[in-house]
This record gives C-alpha cells, sequence and structure tokens, in this order.
C-alpha cells in the first residue's frame, strides 16, 4: 500500500520536489489521486505568497485546476464514493455558515480554502478537499482537458453570462490567450457575434479558427473605435493582466454595456464618468464560479465541443511549465499529468 506521495513545494517562488506521507483526509473532506493539474497564471499568488494566506518562510503546493479519483472519504462524507472522478477548481469548499454562505454567495465565502495558497494544492499526486469544492467530472473528457476548465473555463463561462447577452449579441473578448482563446469559443457557441481583440496580427488566423467573427488588432487600430463602427459590445470580457490595455475598452461598448474584468494586473482601469454615467456602462469584476456552475460548465463544453489547447508535462517538470506559462510561451494551458 503507498504510504508516500510525490509534490512540488514553493517556495519564495523556488521549486522543489519532495516526498511527503501519505495522511487519511479529516472530516467532511476527501484525498484525491491526482490525474492531471493545470498550471494556471494564479498560482503566482501562492508561489511567491503575495497575499500573506500561509506562514512566511514556508512551503506551498501550488496548482488549483485539479481533476482525480477519491481514493479516500473522511468521516461524515456522503454522497461521493471511492473511485468516483473528480475536479477542484481554485475554492476548495465553501464553509456553508458565514454571512455571505447565508446569503447564497459561496463564491465570496470568508471561510474556503484557496487550493494551492491557503492550502496545499495540485501539483502533487494526492490532494485533499472539502466535499462542498468537489465537482463531478464526466469520464468522457481526459484529465488534461478538464482540469483548465476548472478554473479558466468556469472563470470566462461566468463572466459571459453576468453580462447576460442575448443570442446574437456582439461580444468582444479582450486577449487570445490561456482565457481568451476559452472565451472565444464559449461566446460562438452561445450564439454570440464575436470580437476577439489582441495585439498584433499574428493571433487574427487562430482567434477566428477558434469561432471569432471579427478580429481586432489592437496595436494597428483604436479597439474603442473599431466596436462602434460595428455598433458596440454588449459585453467585452477583459483577460489581458493589464489594466491600461482595459481602459480604453470602455468607450467601446454599447449604451448599457458591461465590461467584465477576469484579469488581475497591478495597474488601474481608468476611465471618464461621463462614459459610464450617458451611456449606463457598467465595469466588473468576475472571481470563478461555485462547485454546481463548474458541473454546469463542464456539461456545456462536452454538448458544444469546447476544449482548451494543453501543453502537457510530468510532476517533475512542473517548474519548467511555471516558468513558460509566466513568459507567455505557453500555447495555451500548461497541464501536469500524473501517469
Amino acid at each position: 500500500m503507498t504510504t508516500t506521495y510525490r509534490a512540488i513545494e514553493a517556495l519564495d517562488g523556488a521549486f522543489t520536489l519532495v516526498e511527503r506521507e501519505l495522511a487519511e483526509p479529516p472530516r467532511g473532506q476527501v484525498r484525491i489521486a491526482v490525474e492531471a493539474c493545470g498550471i494556471c497564471h494564479s498560482d503566482v499568488v501562492g508561489v511567491h505568497n503575495l497575499l500573506g494566506s500561509h506562514p512566511a518562510g514556508t512551503a506551498i503546493v501550488p496548482g488549483h485546476e485539479v481533476v482525480g479519483r477519491i481514493d479516500a472519504l473522511g468521516e461524515d462524507v456522503t454522497g461521493w464514493t471511492v473511485g468516483q472522478r473528480v475536479g477542484v477548481g481554485y475554492l476548495s469548499g465553501h464553509c456553508g455558515v458565514c454571512a455571505n454562505c447565508r446569503r447564497g454567495d459561496f463564491v465570496y465565502c470568508t471561510d474556503q480554502p484557496i487550493l494551492g495558497d491557503t492550502v496545499d494544492g495540485g501539483y502533487a499526486e494526492y490532494v485533499t478537499s472539502r466535499v462542498s469544492g468537489l465537482v463531478a467530472v464526466p469520464e468522457e473528457f481526459s484529465a488534461a482537458e478538464a482540469a483548465p476548465l476548472l478554473c479558466a473555463g468556469i472563470t470566462v463561462f461566468n463572466a459571459l453570462r453576468r453580462g447576460a447577452p442575448l443570442h446574437g449579441d456582439l461580444v468582444a473578448v479582450q486577449g487570445v490567450g490561456g482565457l481568451g482563446h476559452l472565451a472565444i469559443q464559449y461566446a460562438a457557441k452561445l450564439g454570440l457575434r464575436v470580437v476577439a481583440i489582441a495585439r498584433g496580427e499574428d493571433k487574427r488566423e487562430l482567434a477566428l479558427k477558434l469561432g471569432a467573427d471579427e478580429y481586432i488588432d489592437s496595436a494597428a487600430v483604436d479597439p474603442a473605435k473599431a466596436l462602434q463602427e460595428l455598433g458596440g459590445a454588449k459585453v467585452i470580457v477583459a483577460t489581458a493582466a493589464s489594466g491600461a490595455s482595459m481602459s480604453p475598452l470602455v468607450e467601446g461598448l454599447a449604451v448599457r454595456g458591461r465590461l467584465v474584468v477576469v484579469g488581475v494586473g497591478n495597474d488601474p482601469i481608468e476611465v471618464g464618468t461621463t462614459s459610464l454615467v450617458f451611456g449606463g456602462r457598467t465595469i466588473e469584476g468576475s472571481l470563478t464560479g461555485t462547485a454546481s456552475e463548474n458541473e454546469e460548465n463542464l456539461a456545456f463544453t462536452l454538448r458544444n465541443d469546447v476544449r482548451p489547447l494543453v501543453e502537457t508535462l510530468p510532476l517533475e517538470q512542473a517548474a519548467e511549465g511555471y516558468a513558460r506559462m509566466m513568459s507567455g510561451a505557453a500555447r495555451f494551458r500548461m497541464v501536469i499529468t500524473n501517469n
């Protein structure tokens, strides 16, 4: 019987492959044998402990796009079985009793583990999670395809739905990267008129292949003006990690249009109040989704053949995959697999 497992620990940005003792899952949690874990840009928060979520000087196992099979149940766990295929995303299970949970706002639960930041994540052969964070993963997916959908996929899927576009509405996706290449596919499958926005002509062919109807090279033209020439966007999903690149997009919104921000940058979004007030325009952030919404997302992707473009690598090469993701060289999601 296995008594130890391999994991990648991160401390101050440095990665180390270690051997750990395998422990039984706590009450109300399950232990998952990890098949795949996506490498997400948000992993940087845990890798460098940017929010001080775990004690300074202690290592954390990164990773929050986990797919695997339950291999042990903690006490009082019901409704889940050993061998069942499951996933866990950025949020590792709401508490159910805090003020936000009592209002049904589980995403903003104030007592919720963040996988790979406040608790050890999926750059490992095993991970544990609260049952409230578990997502049932259909067998039709490969583990490597399903993993990025649990964070990147649900993030843009919910962002599009939050904007409440109607069939045929003009929707823009800023960025054709790890988030954007999924957002374009979702928007097209939702029956929307899709405009992809990125810098340079090198992304045009891919954007159109993914389902975009139009492509705007923001390095060559004013993207807001180009959007207005197309009628104005009902929703713009901003995926780039740059507030400065998002600021000009507000002027490209239609009346009562909505800029939904999912890319996290260090610089602010700057906007004139006239554009907001006289156009009834809105800027809002959108953070991932609940476990049940993640299951809706997986069902939608299966029915509509939405798939991430992934590059896979073994656990021992996690540091290389993380570096490739951070450099922008990944096309488009790096995924660690345990074979």
